[in-house]
């Protein structure tokens, strides 16, 4: 069965760094596009970044460019997402996803249950 587990979420106080992980199982995750997203109680979902399949583009919104770096090691099956100059905004459950092709601007097949991420001091 398809699916990836994010893991890596906490509690960081401002300023401070959180590396969350995405892993794959049941496909190699090369192959495809992998975005994160959050979304915070009470807000839209909000698209942060996304990795094309080989690594041939990252994209990045503007609320986390220049702070966050996406990533993936294919040995691990993982794709990562390297947050810096974490804000109290930045608070929210993140979640990456595939994507159906290989493409950032393909459309999401599913997601993972996602993880916590709080900044407070």
């Amino acid at each position: 069965q398809d699916q990836l587990v994010e893991s890596g979420g906490g509690l960081v106080q401002p300023g401070g760094s959180l590396r969350l992980s995405c892993a794959a199982s049941g496909f190699t995750l090369d192959y495809y596009a992998i975005g994160w997203f959050r979304q915070a109680p009470g807000k839209e979902r909000e698209g942060l970044s996304c990795i094309s399949a080989s690594d041939v583009n990252t994209y990045y919104s503007d609320s986390v460019k220049g702070r966050f770096v996406i990533s993936r090691d294919n040995a691990k099956n993982t794709v990562y997402l390297q947050m810096n100059s974490l804000i109290p905004e930045d608070t929210a459950t993140y979640y990456c996803g595939k994507k159906y092709g290989g493409r950032c601007s393909d459309q999401y097949e599913f997601w993972g249950q996602g993880t916590q991420v709080t900044v407070s001091s």
